[in-house]
């Protein structure tokens, strides 16, 4: 723990034991959320922009990761899909070339050998779970051998000191543990091997691994990054996590003062607070008493859950939201008082519900323009029983924006997408990587349709946000960045054209 602690404070931080929360990181100095200054020339319409990305507090490269190959093959080293060689003597991993394969080699040698011996049945049965558990012993196996080295950062000792809410897992999900423990000790076949130890390090797990995305939130793999789990959960956080390949990557998204606690969000934090509340307690085994979760059963949660999550008046001139009456008999608008028949939103959303299923069935069978109308009356009998600012409207038009894209309907995409930000601006903080790469989609539609005054906008929003959240030196940063100053240039060009008519 000494050796941790000195690591972290060469970099403004440290590590603090609190009686409710456990572990915690706490900064030890000022950290920024980024600066924006720009120069522009109106008149010639150019722009020049200098950023300073949000401060990063830390960064780590996974202890143990795998790709999620489940549905799509990916490479173990860098996650591409393209090229890819599957390994002769396993048949079990991919890799996208000789570089990502040698660097992944001192690990994947001994694992190779444990798959190989495998029978097809059993080969089967390898979900990155079971495949993050083995590559986990071997590191342990070859840092204990000095093959790979440790440091204070990188080391099973942190592994160890991970929490793993043994205590609170119910019986049935224990017995999984307890067969996924089996089929790692069967693959392994070490004879100092503890069934007991490996379940519970699949409990740890269950609690501490991220999932590994790439830079527009994808899921791409599973990894496990010790000192990044010390972080604890906000649904108002200060720091964002993303990633750069499998390199976890902690940015603050808000100033924090010294002594401040870093705070990340582990779930989405789009939804009411008894949404968040059942998604943390069934995933990470925790009620969460951060100050947006204090206000349950508050007038104003209340409100916001009925918003997000509940009906909206029959009246289409009428914003207001409902709530039950006092007899449980229907539902009252609270900004108009119009009553609103109960059996009549429940029929509704049994439609929505069927449809839906039916919809989804079409979609997942690449049925896209059957899938498009589906969803386009799903959208229409929403807007008859939700709310404007309803989150399964939005998740409708987030199904149609992605559908549109497949269809290159272009133009009936960008509607969907304009549709969704007023969402977005409400049920995220106004610096959020969802909210950044919502405003580029939108952008880069405005820009292929021609609406380069819009794109130009747009694309600043994106910018704006995601410059902190991905900072700037980034790939994907840079490739909005150019995309901006294209834009830039195309106004410029057609306003000189203008000029010489």
């Amino acid at each position: 723990m000494a050796d941790l602690q000195s690591a972290l404070a060469a970099r403004g931080l440290t590590v603090f034991t609190l009686p409710d929360k456990g572990r915690c990181l706490v900064s030890s100095r000022d950290f920024s959320s980024g600066s924006l200054s720009t120069i522009s020339n109106a008149e010639e319409h150019e722009m020049r922009i200098f950023y300073m990305a949000g401060d990063v507090i830390i960064s780590q490269e996974p202890y143990a990761y795998v790709s999620n190959n489940s549905s799509d093959s990916r490479c173990e080293g860098c996650f591409s899909s393209i090229n890819l060689k599957k390994c002769s003597a396993c048949q079990v991993v991919w890799y996208c070339g000789s570089t990502c394969q040698k660097s992944d080699w001192k690990l994947h040698r001994l694992e190779c050998q444990a798959l190989a011996q495998l029978s097809n049945d059993r080969r089967k049965l390898l979900t990155p779970s079971i495949r993050l558990m083995v590559r986990l012993y071997l590191r342990r196996k070859l840092q204990s051998e000095q093959v790979i080295p440790t440091t204070a950062t990188d080391n099973y000792d942190l592994v160890e000191a991970l929490v793993d809410h043994m205590s609170d897992i119910d019986e049935q999900q224990l017995v999984l543990y307890a067969q996924m423990a089996n089929l790692v000790n069967l693959i392994l076949k070490w004879p100092e091997m503890n069934i007991k130890d490996i379940t519970g390090n699949f409990s740890k797990l269950a609690c501490n691994a991220h999932t590994i995305c790439d830079s527009e939130l994808r899921p791409l793999g599973t990894g496990l990054y010790p000192v990044v789990s010390i972080i604890n959960h906000s649904c108002l956080p200060n720091s964002v996590l993303v990633f750069e390949g499998s390199l976890a990557v902690v940015r603050a998204v808000q100033p924090i003062p010294r002594g401040n606690e870093i705070l990340i969000s582990y779930i989405e934090t789009a939804g009411s607070t008894m949404t968040r509340q059942k998604a943390l307690k069934e995933q990470y085994l925790f009620t969460c008493a951060c100050p947006r979760c204090l206000k349950v059963g508050l007038y104003e949660d209340i409100q916001e859950s009925a918003i997000l999550e509940g009906y909206g008046c029959e009246d289409d001139k009428c914003r207001g939201f409902l709530l039950r009456d006092s007899d449980d008999k229907a539902f009252v608008c609270q900004q108009c008082g119009l009553v609103r028949n109960k059996d009549e939103v429940k029929k509704i959303a049994r439609e929505v519900k069927l449809m839906s299923d039916k919809a989804s069935t079409s979609l997942s069978s690449g049925y896209y323009l059957e899938a498009s109308n589906m969803y386009k009356a799903i959208e229409q009998l929403q807007l008859k029983m939700c709310h404007s600012l309803s989150l399964n409207l939005m998740r409708t038009r987030e199904t149609l924006l992605k559908i549109l894209m497949e269809l290159k309907d272009w133009r009936g995409a960008l509607m969907y997408c304009r549709l969704t930000i007023p969402i977005y601006q409400r049920v995220y903080p106004r610096i959020h990587p969802l909210l950044g790469l919502q405003y580029y989609t939108c952008g880069k539609l405005e820009w292929l349709l021609g609406e380069t005054e819009n794109a130009i906008k747009t694309l600043t929003n994106a910018l704006d946000i995601l410059r902190i959240t991905h900072g700037t030196n980034t790939s994907f940063t840079r490739d909005l960045l150019i995309k901006l100053e294209e834009a830039h240039a195309e106004a410029s060009y057609k306003l000189s054209s203008n000029d010489d008519q």
